[in-house]
């Protein structure tokens, strides 16, 4: 498949345990402030520049987006929606089906297990890859899909994952 687009489904970095505020107040930990500092750079170096982010509106997944980006030229403004925060994988494609035809690179920072679910729906293969993405992603962990053909065509093994990236810690 030679891919025409690029999807990047990250999960959130590690965040800190429940509090008062809620689940979706819930802050990154100081181990995911490192997590993705150390994962923006490997995903800017293995994709390229970003066309768009979309980004859950939980805390941790914007703080998520911020520090991966780090005001890098790779990464787009995001685009934070609320309708990330309890996603399903197909209401991520929906969301992916919906972009212009002009984007061709995008990152969605979301959780889990919407993230691996999106990307095992993707993925055209029934392989080792297949069977890592069946049982989740850890956090701070990129799943990069390769895509060809239309956004609005976007289905059901409409892809290939290319890659799982973690960050080095």
């Amino acid at each position: 498949m030679s891919p025409d687009r690029t999807v990047v489904l990250v999960r959130h970095a590690t965040a800190e345990a429940g509090g008062a505020l809620g689940d979706r107040a819930r802050p990154l930990a100081q181990r995911g402030r490192r997590q993705a500092r150390d994962l923006g750079p490997r995903l800017s170096g293995h994709v390229g520049a970003f066309d768009v982010a979309l980004v859950s509106s939980a805390l941790r997944a914007t703080e998520t987006y911020r520090l991966l980006a780090a005001d890098g030229p790779d990464y787009p403004e995001p685009r934070v929606l609320d309708e990330l925060y309890e996603a399903r994988a197909r209401q991520v494609l929906g969301a992916l089906r919906a972009l212009p035809e002009t984007v061709r690179r995008v990152i969605v920072v979301g959780h889990e297990p919407t993230m691996s679910s999106a990307a095992a729906l993707l993925h055209d293969a029934r392989d080792d890859l297949a069977l890592q993405l069946g049982v989740g992603i850890p956090t701070a962990t990129a799943c990069v899909v390769d895509v060809a053909g239309a956004w609005q065509d976007l289905d059901r093994d409409g892809g290939r994952v290319r890659a799982i990236l973690r960050p080095e810690d």
